[in-house]
């Protein structure tokens, strides 16, 4: 076992023949706190990527502000992994030699909605910022995990993130729970009944800690009613530590 399986949660007493892993990324961090009380009251462990994303309150999603914040989940024992730290949305490949290079605009940072290159290098320096912000935040570190932004990635983009000690995570098609969807069109009840129908075991979930363009919030009404019902369903939660997936990359990267 990997040195991140110490971590392992056990609230059911480790029979978990259904497991999920619900994932947060980070948004405006509005909805942080109320996240946080539904998982702790659920005793559901998660494990979340983080960006230095513009927040409602404060000096961005991993500044000062919400250093406290991030030291309690470590202590509830949550998982955390890098975003990239500006939230850099890969674009395109420029070129298929090495070394690579990528056309990324970031959405957080002084070059927020800029378009420009960015070599292997620097997109691995993004991911690494964020790995050891996270460090620094939780006295824990970071899993050797990232997650870009809007999931946009390219097969030249992992190669030179693992190539820097980072394997990528996606979501499931079912784990996509909508809370960047426009409220107009997509209700919550809409997604928490599809989300209850269509999630299957092994699956990765995501969702965001605030998403500025939704009208009516996901969280408030669909997390703990969602957490609940999977539940119910007889599906247990873990995090992207204990992913089977990923043990041998976690071996690999101590």
């Amino acid at each position: 076992m990997a040195a991140w399986g110490q971590w392992a949660f056990a609230a059911d007493g480790g029979d978990c023949k259904k497991p999920l892993y619900l994932t947060f990324d980070t948004g405006h961090m509005e909805i942080a706190p109320l996240v946080a009380d539904v998982l702790r009251r659920q005793q559901v462990r998660v494990t979340f990527f983080a960006a230095q994303e513009a927040t409602k309150e404060g000096d961005g999603s991993l500044g000062d502000h919400w250093a406290p914040w991030w030291r309690a989940r470590a202590a509830e024992g949550h998982a955390f992994a890098s975003h990239t730290w500006d939230h850099v949305y890969w674009r395109a490949d420029l070129g298929s030699l090495a070394p690579s290079r990528f056309r990324v605009r970031p959405s957080a940072g002084e070059r927020s909605g800029q378009e420009f290159a960015l070599d292997a290098a620097g997109y691995c320096a993004e991911i690494g910022r964020s790995a050891a912000r996270l460090q620094a935040l939780t006295g824990q570190k970071a899993l050797p995990l990232f997650r870009a932004p809007g999931g946009k990635t390219s097969a030249q983009l992992l190669e030179a993130a693992r190539a820097c000690g980072y394997a990528h995570v996606g979501w499931a098609p079912a784990g996509f729970l909508g809370d960047e969807l426009p409220s107009e069109r997509f209700s919550n009840a809409m997604l928490l009944r599809q989300a209850l129908e269509r999630i299957r075991s092994g699956d990765i979930l995501m969702a965001h800690l605030g998403i500025w363009s939704r009208k009516d919030p996901w969280a408030p009404a669909v997390l703990e009613p969602l957490i609940v019902g999977l539940k119910e369903r007889g599906f247990c939660f873990r995090t992207m530590r204990e992913h089977p997936d990923y043990q041998a990359w976690f071996a690999q990267h101590p």
